[in-house]
């Protein structure tokens, strides 16, 4: 019988060690951001009880959690009806006690409610780790994938958000990376359904223009109508989808369309005094107030942020919001919070399609040793530990093959230094330095050649 074809599932990956070279580079970056931020490290376990999760992200996350059946006899608490009737909905929650984690914010969240006693509020913290999503796989879309999570929890001041606009700008300034930072307000959404008439669809409304980009102002306005709109409210809508101009330019045409909504001016309000507070340092990207945005998950109360690629047709790359209500669903109740998370798979995608990684990725060893043989090898090896010593990342070829054996290994793996000691740098206690780049080879001390490499490594 043949043996089956090894392989992984549809929606996830291998990486090599180049594309980890790139993802560190892409979480260092992050991750020192945050740290100048003033943001500490937490993780939380890759399952979580399936209670924990449901009921946080909206119908359509809820049906994207990926489910882990109870071990043992997991059928043993499934009820014979509900088998007899194929009733999926409740055999799932009978059959499945935990589930992996979807996000890192309602995890988060219940970090936050399970160590509230030994947690300084507010509480800036960051975390990056895996999530897993029950998504059909496609360009962009991943099944599992890394999120870098930050998060500002026991301050209702918008400052944060502001920050948060502020680390994003400098994240992808530092990679190189020109995006634009669309931002919004859950309020201004809310208010904008009391304007047309329907205050208690709000959740239809935010589903369908949170899809603007996607399917189109009239595949939207489809939508709505679908969703029990009325044609009225849809074309008393229209005109705020389609509104553009400055950010100053719209938050006055919100001022007068939502003088008649409380909780719409109070949205009004808050993207104006971000945006005053960032006039202060501006960002160096595009940063839009973007009425379609909506962000479909429940959990937001007022702020909602997005970010998308300048350059490189692709979905969001970061995203996040501020929300009120999502410790309290644990039983800390007046906890707000607000965070930002980096969809590292989709940055790597983006930088991949505009060359933007440094040449330095995917250089794990800065020097090779040649092995001419076992008294060579002895000479070397002291040297490559000093070397070591410093920060330089060198290995020696473990058995003494053909010198163009040895060269080809370096070639291949972007080792862009080779080291070699023969009878002659022994005599002299020297060592011959090859520049795979350039083809130069020079006798040098042992000193002169860390020089040169601590200059290539910056």
């Amino acid at each position: 019988m043949a043996k089956e074809k090894p392989g992984i599932p549809k929606g996830t990956r291998d990486f090599d060690p180049l594309e980890i070279s790139r993802r560190e580079h892409i979480f260092d970056t992050i991750r020192e951001v945050y740290r100048l931020h003033g943001f500490r490290p937490i993780e939380t376990p890759a399952m979580e009880h399936l209670s924990t999760l449901m009921g946080k992200y909206g119908e359509e996350g809820d049906r994207l959690i990926f489910r882990i059946l109870n071990s043992g006899d997991f059928t043993s608490k499934a009820d014979d009806e509900d088998w007899r009737d194929k009733n999926i909905a409740r055999l799932s929650s009978q059959l499945s006690e935990k589930a992996l984690r979807y996000d890192l914010t309602v995890p988060f969240a219940r970090y936050v409610v399970q160590h509230q006693h030994n947690i300084t509020f507010p509480f800036k913290r960051y975390q990056m780790q895996p999530v897993w999503r029950a998504d059909r796989p496609q360009k962009g879309r991943y099944r599992e994938f890394f999120q870098c999570d930050a998060d500002v929890i026991g301050s209702d001041s918008l400052a944060n958000e502001a920050e948060f606009i502020q680390i994003i700008d400098k994240v992808f300034t530092q990679l190189n990376v020109k995006v634009e930072i669309l931002f919004n307000n859950r309020k201004i959404l809310a208010g904008l359904a009391e304007h047309i008439g329907f205050a208690d669809r709000m959740q239809d409304i935010t589903l369908a223009i949170d899809k603007m980009d996607r399917i189109g102002l009239d595949n939207v306005n489809k939508e709505l109508l679908e969703r029990g709109l009325t044609m009225e409210a849809v074309e008393k809508l229209k005109p705020v989808l389609q509104l553009s101009g400055s950010n100053a330019e719209k938050i006055d045409v919100l001022t007068g369309m939502l003088a008649s909504s409380p909780v719409g001016m109070k949205g009004v309000a808050e993207v104006r005094e971000v945006l005053d507070i960032l006039s202060v340092t501006p960002p160096h990207n595009l940063l839009k107030l973007d009425l379609c945005l909506a962000r479909g998950l429940d959990y937001y109360t007022g702020a909602i942020i997005e970010v998308k690629s300048q350059d490189v047709p692709m979905g969001s790359i970061c995203g996040g919001g501020r929300y009120d209500d999502l410790t309290g669903v644990f039983g800390l109740e007046g906890v707000s919070g607000v965070g930002i998370s980096f969809g590292a798979d989709r940055i790597y995608d983006v930088m991949q399609a505009l060359d933007r990684f440094p040449d330095i990725t995917g250089t794990f060893s800065q020097l090779l040793a040649v092995n001419f043989g076992p008294k060579e090898r002895d000479y070397c090896l002291p040297a490559l530990e000093n070397l070591r010593s410093v920060g330089i990342q060198c290995e020696m070829y473990p058995e003494p093959a053909r010198v163009k054996k040895q060269m080809q290994y370096a070639d291949k793996n972007n080792i862009p230094f080779v080291l070699m000691a023969g009878e002659e740098e022994m005599k002299q206690s020297l060592f011959s330095l090859k520049d795979m780049r350039s083809g130069e080879q020079q006798r040098l001390m042992l000193e002169q050649i860390s020089e040169i490499l601590l200059k290539f490594i910056g």
